[in-house]
């Protein structure tokens, strides 16, 4: 399989436009969710910022699991035509509030479908082509393989298409170094025993994973690519403080990165 030469250039003033609707987006969403956008800011930009830089405005582009994230809405606001795919089974803390960015969704044009994505249902409905499908910190709650899903969604992809998948990273730095010290359980024993139903980390996956999943749909070629959001958001002090510092040299090795991403073209 071929190499990709991914590149993080070729924003430029767009780069402005990103973070002004970011701003907006912030003030259209309901108080409760304000916290968590702007704690996520970087991560949020950044993810408008490739889907600019790799599909033209106009482009058609699917979200699998995005809930409430504005990442498709954000990128509604550029331009492209979008749709998200959820069950929205988990258990918000605000579902009235839930419900609420889910109508602001659909005033500004972005199609939800409710329902389990790998199980067979609405998600078969698809009828369009997409020009890039995307997945981010979702694949690993679920429970049912995502073969099927991704072969199905893989036929629904324009000649030249993208293919991108966000997950936490099962063998990060840090993981392999509090492993030494048993301390790098995926979930608390609360979470997966006391709930009637878990939705914490079924599977997280490594870059051999993604690559596995690159080649299983016979991509023209794929790269897979680390990021650190998480290491910016860990409730230690100490991480939080150290991972500026080693952030840029962690990317060099995707595999010692806490997030992962397989970027593969059709």
């Amino acid at each position: 399989m071929l190499g990709a030469s991914f590149s993080e250039a070729g924003i430029g003033d767009a780069s402005n436009d990103i973070e002004a609707i970011f701003d907006q987006t912030v003030v259209t969403y309901p108080e409760c969710f304000r916290p968590m956008l702007n704690k996520h800011r970087a991560r949020l930009l950044w993810q408008v910022g490739f889907v600019y830089r790799n599909v033209k405005p106009g482009g058609s582009l699917l979200d699998i699991g995005g809930g409430v994230v504005p990442l498709m809405f954000m990128c509604s606001k550029l331009g492209y035509k979008v749709t998200v795919v959820d069950d929205y089974a988990g258990v918000f803390r605000h579902p009235d509030d839930t419900a609420r960015v889910l109508e602001i969704f659909d005033k500004f044009g972005v199609r939800v479908l409710h329902g389990d994505a790998c199980a067979e249902g609405e998600i078969n409905s698809l009828d369009q082509m997409f020009d890039l499908v995307t997945s981010h910190d979702s694949m690993e709650h679920w429970h049912n393989s995502p073969k099927r899903l991704f072969h199905f969604l893989w036929s629904r992809m324009n000649p030249s298409a993208l293919f991108w998948i966000g997950v936490p990273n099962c063998v990060n730095l840090r993981k392999r170094m509090t492993a030494l010290i048993g301390d790098a359980k995926w979930s608390q024993m609360e979470d997966w025993y006391e709930k009637p139903v878990f939705r914490g980390h079924v599977r997280e996956p490594d870059v051999r994973d993604l690559r596995y999943i690159a080649t299983d749909l016979g991509a023209s070629r794929c790269e897979v690519i680390g990021r650190n959001w998480l290491g910016y958001t860990n409730r230690s002090a100490f991480i939080r403080a150290v991972i500026p510092l080693v952030d840029h040299a962690l990317r060099l090795v995707p595999s010692l990165c806490s997030d992962i991403y397989l970027i593969a073209w059709k």
